[in-house]
């Protein structure tokens, strides 16, 4: 017997409500301990008022969300099938000759049409608003501007002095061991906060120890003429390993927007293996849930309520969660090490989850 479009729907969104009230739940307890620790942290700042620290809370609340979102669509998958085989629905339905498998399916439709979209729409608000935390935490938590970024626009870097700061830009810029070498290099130099003071247009410049070693360089200063420098030297704090601790994270980039930087990126030298694992680990999600909700079936179709089977079977949901989620961290270790390539490092969590819960579901139906 097919299932009717009327019972779909329904079960479609007992579904989502059942997974929305679970999903604000989290977020809710999520935000409450964020709050707390900022306020921690912002202990030693008794100039900072409460009204920043929940803005810098709810800007990286979006971000968590991807983190919940597999435990959130388990549990509501949970919550949606016990509530229905408690008002015994399920069981009519499978005395009428309804499978599982057929009232599993809305639900794994809902799952995954919710995973297309937060990838598609709703990840780049939330890498939008990340990336305005990542910002506030560094002026306002770290007391130090955000001095890096590197887009397919080019390299900016920032770095603040005593007095003033040096800015630095080159459209093209690639790493040789050690170096960093960048092309059509400017140098823009402020002796005091909003005061320019000198600018260097050079061909070309290495990092170098601590050391910009620039090469053919025009410098400009104001009420001087311009002065032509075969080589200059230019002391500098950065350094190459704290370029890459300053890297754009991630989760600071939208989907559409990681392509393109992966390509930028792995032109100039570096390895993207962080950005193109989470790229794929984004792709990975809505499988991932439809994952989770076969989980969640194998644990909550037959309830057996008498002698404490119901405890046992939520301990079990939610120790089978947790498991795949250690697991994904593994592999993704392994993704992040180059040991796994990153698509198999990826994909391999979801895949694991559903064959978890296809073989429950198998062994529990038709078994």
């Amino acid at each position: 017997m097919r299932l009717s479009p009327i019972m779909s729907g329904y079960i479609g969104r007992q579904f989502a409500s059942a997974f929305a009230t679970v999903l604000m739940v989290i977020l809710g307890i999520i935000l409450l301990f964020d709050v707390i620790e900022l306020i921690r942290r912002a202990a030693a700042r008794p100039d900072l008022g409460i009204a920043p620290i929940l803005l810098m809370a709810f800007f990286k609340l979006p971000q968590m969300l991807h983190t919940v979102l597999p435990f959130a669509v388990m549990i509501g998958a949970m919550v949606c099938f016990w509530r229905l085989t408690r008002t015994h629905e399920l069981v009519v339905a499978r005395a009428a000759g309804i499978s599982a498998w057929q009232f599993i399916t809305p639900v794994l439709f809902v799952a995954g049409i919710f995973g297309v979209f937060e990838i598609t729409v709703f990840n780049p608000m939330a890498a939008a608003m990340y990336g305005r935390y990542e910002r506030l935490q560094d002026e306002l938590l770290a007391n130090r501007p955000s001095a890096f970024d590197l887009s397919e626009g080019g390299l900016w870097l920032r770095e603040p002095h005593n007095d003033g700061e040096m800015v630095v830009y080159s459209e093209s810029v690639r790493q040789e061991g050690l170096v960093l070498h960048i092309k059509d290099a400017q140098f823009f130099l402020y002796d005091r906060p909003d005061h320019f003071h000198q600018r260097i247009a050079a061909e070309s410049a290495s990092l170098v120890d601590g050391t910009f070693e620039v090469r053919r360089a025009w410098v400009m200063e104001g009420g001087k003429p311009s002065v032509f420098l075969e080589q200059l030297r230019i002391p500098t704090q950065l350094t190459l390993s704290r370029i890459h601790d300053n890297f754009a994270a991630p989760e600071t980039l939208s989907f559409w927007q990681l392509p393109g930087f992966i390509r930028f990126f792995e032109r100039a030298g570096f390895t993207a293996n962080k950005h193109r694992l989470y790229m794929q680990s984004l792709l990975a999600s809505p499988v991932l849930y439809c994952g989770m909700v076969l989980m969640a079936a194998v644990f909550s179709l037959r309830p057996n309520t008498r002698s404490g089977g119901l405890l046992a079977r939520i301990g079990a949901g939610v120790a089978a969660g947790f498991a795949v989620y250690f697991f994904s961290k593994v592999i993704y270790a392994l993704g992040l090490s180059a040991t796994l390539p990153q698509t198999l490092a990826a994909w391999t969590p979801p895949a694991f989850a559903g064959l978890i819960g296809l073989s429950g579901l198998f062994h529990l139906e038709d078994g």
